[in-house]
């Protein structure tokens, strides 16, 4: 198979579209991010990649603690929003139903079907970028979200982003089952 080289590019699929949540300049302020991604599972732990300029990053910084909230695909058109727009030109706190968790001053978004509350433990100078590392929590999921007491991606209908076309995209099909298909070639 023929492969086409495009240099250095941040080419991962896929990418979650979340909204990370802080309380800036008194009030809830959200931000869209796609450079998101688990970093540790014990302590359950969540990196971000937020430009230096980012509002949200203020919020972030002075609390130490923030919300990571995972919209369902129907939430795509406020999330873009989110994206466009920062905090500094727009109010965003009235865009959503906030409601506080465990950690005080944390705003999450009740019609995001995934809230995640976290504590900063690390900051990562990256050049354009810091990579935001918080100690998950806790964690919230809607209770329509369930299927036979799992959580179900499928239910959560996380939106999703592609870098190369720059178009939203939802879950498809399941193909397989994790920890088990691979046994085909032992």
């Amino acid at each position: 198979m023929q492969k086409r080289k495009i240099g250095p590019s941040t080419m991962l699929f896929p990418m979650p579209s979340v909204l990370v949540g802080a309380k800036t300049s008194g009030r809830a302020n959200f931000m869209t991010v796609a450079w998101c991604g688990i970093a540790s599972h014990q302590p359950p732990a969540i990196c971000v990649a937020v430009r230096k300029k980012r509002f949200t990053l203020d919020g972030i910084e002075s609390n130490a603690k923030f919300s990571v909230n995972i919209p369902g695909a129907d939430l795509m058109k406020k999330v873009d929003f989110c994206g466009i727009y920062s905090g500094r030109d727009k109010d965003k706190s009235g865009l959503f139903t906030v409601f506080i968790g465990d950690l005080e001053d944390v705003p999450l978004i009740e019609e995001c079907p995934v809230n995640l509350e976290c504590v900063l433990k690390h900051q990562l100078d990256l050049g354009s970028h810091w990579l935001v590392i918080g100690e998950i929590v806790q964690t919230h999921i809607s209770e329509d979200c369930y299927t036979e007491d799992k959580a179900d991606p499928l239910k959560i209908n996380p939106l999703i982003y592609s870098p190369s076309s720059q178009n939203y995209h939802r879950l498809g099909e399941i193909v397989g089952k994790a920890f088990y298909d691979g046994r085909d070639f032992e």
